[in-house]
């Protein structure tokens, strides 16, 4: 029943939940100002922490490395305003554990012109030039998966990457930031796939927009070549069409098998907002330092798309944006795959491209869990084709080695479609978030 809703041209099941973008697709990204104090977590990224290049009482200028990467699978921190570092201690983050972070008293008097930077000719540039530059920036996945954008660069030498795919589909609800930069920054982006499809060594590229932004495919195709290698297309609107396998397959037809990456189909795929900051930072030898943040939500007074200094506290943003007075509840991400924050003063990352503000508990839950009661709907929504019920079932029992070995687990990738049909209000995506993290545990330990 849900799959007749949606167009061929798309991966199966999946759900449509309301978008709410209108409350920020219309408007311009504006600059947050800066708060008196920046915490830059020295672990933004999937892979090794950064390795401190500062000390306490050091100043340093905006742009400056103040951490260098540890290795291939890690990457540098840039000073995000110019100051004096405070400290470097742990520090609470978003996702619960103590950070190792490099805390900077910001200089209220300074004009915070960037003024670190190395420029390149980046026509000049080779394939493992480009990489390293990337790697140099910083540049993680800015889509929200943080993993560093140079290790996707390199793929595996068995696998021959044939097509770079531009994400650019952002189907979580609220969000607009991606949306809001192909708005205002096409060039950027259309330079920043240049520069990828070089480095990948590929001759397509193909941008994947979802339908309700059709504004931004007409001015996608503007800032097109005649014949262009480039290409954009939309896509059906649906969630989660945004994420990667789901993407090559309503793109390209590909398939991507299960534990396989995109690479093993010749597929490379980026967020839009990575490709469009590497577009601007490259060329500069610049680092990352700001990102664009969504803040949206019914308990948000001033909803928009913000530039925001890594290391800004949440807490500031939010009383920027402005919150009102029943609101509650303050999500990470979108409501589908974000994490409820409990403390306020946790720091924004390269990661973190929205804030969702709810009101009440009723905005994003929908009451008391209840017993199962065996309807499918889980089974109709998941797009990974998987048995959500029976995984459920087996968590509750904590089996949670035969939901990785017989029921395909780890083919989750926590989409929350299964979640948001269940009738019975059952957290399924957090069960499995918990059976993922003990099965590492248990394969660490043995």
């Amino acid at each position: 029943m849900l799959n007749a809703l949606f167009s061929s041209r798309s991966f199966k099941h999946g759900v449509h939940p309301p978008d709410f973008k209108a409350l920020t697709s219309g408007l311009p990204i504006r600059r947050l100002p800066f708060a008196d104090k920046l915490i830059v977590p020295l672990s933004q990224h999937t892979g090794k922490p950064s390795i401190p290049l500062v000390k306490p009482g050091q100043e340093v200028v905006r742009g400056e490395p103040i951490a260098e990467a540890d290795g291939f699978f890690s990457v540098p921190q840039h000073a995000p305003a110019t100051g004096r570092i405070e400290n470097i201690r742990l520090m609470p983050s978003a996702r619960g554990p103590k950070i190792e972070s490099i805390i900077l008293q910001v200089y209220g008097g300074s004009t915070q012109q960037e003024m670190y930077e190395y420029r390149h000719d980046v026509d000049a540039m080779n394939t493992d030039e480009i990489i390293q530059a990337v790697q140099n920036s910083g540049m993680v996945g800015l889509g929200g998966a943080a993993f560093p954008t140079h290790v996707k660069m390199k793929p595996p030498p068995e696998h021959r990457v044939d097509t770079l795919v531009a994400n650019g589909c952002e189907c979580e609800p609220y969000l607009t930031c991606d949306h809001r930069i192909m708005l205002e920054q096409p060039d950027r982006l259309i330079k920043g796939i240049r520069l990828f499809m070089r480095a990948l060594g590929v001759e397509r590229a193909v941008i994947g927009v979802e339908d309700n932004k059709m504004d931004a495919v007409r001015v996608i195709q503007k800032h097109l070549e005649p014949n262009d290698t480039i290409s954009v297309m939309d896509v059906p609107t649906k969630y989660p069409q945004g994420a990667e396998k789901m993407l090559i397959q309503s793109v390209l037809g590909r398939r991507v098998p299960p534990g396989q990456l995109p690479s093993s189909v010749g597929v490379g795929v980026f967020n839009v907002g990575t490709l469009a900051q590497s577009g601007e930072l490259l060329p500069l030898g610049r680092g990352v330092i700001e990102r664009v943040v969504t803040v949206s939500g019914p308990g948000v007074e001033r909803p928009g798309n913000y530039l925001v200094p890594v290391g800004t506290p949440v807490r500031f943003l939010l009383e920027h944006a402005g919150t009102t007075a029943d609101a509650k509840e303050v999500i990470l991400g979108g409501p589908m795959m974000g994490m409820t924050v409990s403390a306020l003063d946790v720091p924004v990352t390269k990661a973190m491209s929205g804030m969702v503000v709810f009101e009440h508990d009723q905005e994003n839950h929908q009451g008391p869990e209840l017993p199962c009661i065996r309807c499918g709907y889980c089974l109709s929504a998941c797009p990974m084709q998987l048995n959500p019920s029976m995984l459920g079932m087996l968590a509750t029992s904590s089996d949670y080695e035969t939901m990785a070995s017989d029921y395909h687990l780890n083919d989750c990738f926590e989409c929350g479609s299964c979640t948001y049909v269940c009738p019975s209000n059952i957290p399924l995506v957090q069960y499995f978030r918990i059976a993922k993290s003990v099965n590492r545990d248990m394969a660490a330990k043995a």
